[in-house]
């Protein structure tokens, strides 16, 4: 029941501490003159993904390298599967043909290039499979050039629109900023501790591996705020923002989180296998084939309702297997 209260407790804290964080660091830049643009798509796009950066740092701290895994891996098939799937239950989505030229193309590529870091045994003929620490260096490099993609169609205008009506900035005094920044820091380090616990005291508790709580409640509990921007930006008819949104937040956890992770500790893949990989790369590539084909450029009630089935038996395997 402690654990539940941790999990739960550290989940709220971190969502509370990325959002203050958030504000805050946001209003510094605007007293800075820095673009609402620059803001959106740096401090804005890294506050959402803050509780899957905060949970598997503190997991691969704490020896967790699965529960670390698990949670950008489960992460990135729920954005799709499941938050793809329900916003397009909730209103059809349109989708941008440069979103499905490129954007879905290059979270593809992102998938692959994570399982072929995560097949050592196979492709180098190790021991076992671990993300190391250059392969962490080699994501933010990733990362790094993904930044550099998303700046320069930023200025092309390409998203000018959206990110504008999408984000109000708001103004804060420099006091109530640094207030908001120390207590969102202190939120999302103490909450990922709490969660973390939580997480490993249920695993321990059901006789579950870590990997499995990762891939399921730790991912699912972290992607809420991507699911809740998703469906706000459709309900709003804004699609752009709704898609932009998921490929992001995967682009992200794999080069930025998963990058910052093995970079700080090694992270042995343990229970996440290559069923998880062929999900994960199959999800994305999932994700392009209902965006192009049926009606084109537009994920269509029917198809959210597909890409949710696929998800409830994903899910229900994790588990049969347990």
């Amino acid at each position: 029941m402690l654990d539940i209260v941790f999990l739960v407790g550290g989940l709220a804290l971190i969502l509370l501490g990325a959002n203050g964080l958030t504000d805050g660091a946001a209003a510094v830049a605007k007293r800075f003159k820095i673009s609402d643009l620059v803001i959106g798509l740096t401090i804005v796009a890294f506050g959402t993904s803050a509780p899957e950066l905060v949970i598997s740092v503190m997991a691969a701290l704490g020896g967790s390298a699965e529960m670390a895994i698990g949670n950008v891996v489960g992460s990135n098939i729920f954005n799709v599967l499941a938050i793809i799937g329900v916003t397009a239950l909730v209103m059809p989505i349109k989708v941008g043909e440069g979103t499905l030229s490129k954007e879905i193309p290059l979270m593809i590529l992102c998938s692959i290039v994570l399982a072929f870091m995560a097949n050592d045994i196979l492709l180098d003929g190790n021991v076992s499979n671990i993300i190391s620490r250059i392969d962490g260096l080699v994501l933010l490099g990733f990362f790094l050039v993904f930044l550099r993609y998303t700046f320069a169609i930023a200025r092309k205008g390409n998203n000018n629109e959206e990110v504008a009506e999408g984000e109000k900035i708001k103004e804060m005094s420099v006091w109530k900023s640094t207030l908001f920044i120390l207590g969102g820091l202190a939120g999302l380090i103490y909450g990922g501790q709490l969660f973390v616990d939580g997480a490993s005291g249920i695993a321990s508790s059901l006789g579950v591996s870590e990997s499995i709580i990762g891939l399921t409640i730790v991912a699912g509990g972290t992607s809420l705020p991507e699911l809740a921007t998703s469906v706000t930006a459709a309900l709003k008819k804004n699609s752009g923002i709704a898609i932009g949104n998921v490929i992001g937040s995967s682009l992200f956890n794999v080069f930025f989180v998963l990058g910052c992770s093995a970079s700080i500790s090694p992270l042995p893949m343990g229970g996440i296998n290559n069923i998880d990989m062929i999900v994960l790369v199959g999800s994305a590539v999932l994700f392009w084939i209902v965006g192009w084909f049926f009606k084109k450029r537009t994920i269509t009630r029917v198809e959210g309702a597909l890409l949710v089935s696929c998800y409830i038996a994903y899910t229900a395997f994790l588990i049969s297997q347990q």
